[in-house]
């Protein structure tokens, strides 16, 4: 999620129906003339930002249909608020047209207040809010993510950072030893425990709250699926990079807190961090696939400054597993031949 700065304020034909519809809530009125961008995101939402008559502000969500659908996030809204963690309250909504009106949960994401200073205690806030999420987990309340899902996941990689961000196409034996390599991912993942899953569990999607921190969004893609997704969603952040030792301390804390609230994470700190390692690889690489195609199929070229550190979090991963030798060798051919236009950031 990005900060709009005030000139990218929108005058376009759902601007207007926005504002019309935000006329029509008499039961939670707002002063429709006072809407202006709040934030965007890598889909086709949009955020919107609207005064109230009693002095406050509430978030309103355009997500056009065909492309968006609000009601998985109305949905998964009241899942996650019914475990006690923060999330926005639902305060209106036209799912046919993909509006929604939101409490504010404010301006302060954790991306823009992590420091040296600042950082322990906000990640153990969240780490704490992520047991307390997982803790109340029960199955068939969201879709399983299930094989499948994972997969076509991991299928981005080869598709949109292979072959269009590095112009590769792959052998057959180099497509065999990937394909080998997305298995022992799959089988590691899939033999985790199951819990509730956000999906996005990290600094742009957390806010930074005074009571109930973190405030969390952009959950509508929650799942039930592996324990140790959010964890290393969190820890292995896209958008910020922490030290080695200070990840492996906050993912013991958060092991040694799931541990007491009875979660069912592997009881075995290592195997536990192996499972951590192996959830992260495969984030990684469907994240890699998915910046790739931000630029070349949604001309969202900011998140291009990002691949080097995800790239960085699989190579390590990657080279110190012997079963997923293959992926390195495999990385560091085609980056060899690739044209130029990887890493010149």
């Amino acid at each position: 999620m990005s900060l709009y700065t005030p000139s990218d304020i929108p005058s376009d034909a759902r601007f207007t129906q926005l504002t019309e519809w935000l006329a029509t809530l008499t039961a939670t009125p707002t002063l429709p003339q006072t809407l202006r961008a709040a934030s965007s995101d890598a889909s086709f939402r949009r955020y919107f930002r609207v005064d109230t008559p009693a002095g406050g502000t509430a978030i309103v969500m355009d997500a056009p249909p065909p492309q968006e659908d609000v009601r998985p996030f109305i949905h998964v809204a009241e899942v996650f608020g019914q475990t006690g963690v923060t999330v926005p309250h639902v305060l209106a909504a036209d799912p046919e047209r993909g509006f929604l009106l939101l409490s504010d949960l404010g301006t302060t994401t954790y991306l823009h207040q992590l420091n040296g200073d600042t950082a322990h205690k906000l990640y153990l806030d969240a780490i704490d809010a992520l047991v307390q999420l997982q803790s109340q987990s029960q199955p068939d309340l969201l879709p399983e993510y299930d094989r499948a899902l994972l997969l076509r996941e991991l299928q981005l990689f080869p598709e949109w950072y292979l072959g269009r961000h590095l112009g590769a196409t792959l052998t057959a034996p180099q497509e065999a030893e990937l394909n080998k390599v997305f298995d022992v991912l799959l089988a590691n993942n899939l033999a985790q425990p199951q819990v509730f899953v956000h999906r996005d569990f990290h600094s742009r999607n957390l806010m930074v709250l005074p009571e109930g921190n973190p405030g969390i969004l952009d959950f509508q893609d929650a799942v039930y699926g592996p324990i140790t997704y959010d964890l290393v969603s969190l820890l292995r952040d896209a958008y910020i990079e922490w030290d080695e030792e200070m990840v492996l301390d906050w993912a013991i804390r958060y092991w040694e807190k799931a541990r007491r609230a009875g979660l069912p994470v592997n009881p075995d700190v290592d195997s536990f961090y192996r499972d951590f390692e192996f959830m992260g690889l495969q984030r990684h690489l469907k994240v890699l696939g998915i910046f790739a195609r931000l630029n070349y199929r949604d001309g969202k070229d900011a998140y291009l400054k990002d691949l080097p550190l995800v790239r960085e979090y699989v190579l390590k991963t990657a080279r110190r597993y012997r079963e997923l030798a293959p992926l390195v060798r495999l990385l560091n051919t085609l980056e060899d031949h690739a044209p130029q236009i990887g890493y010149t950031f």
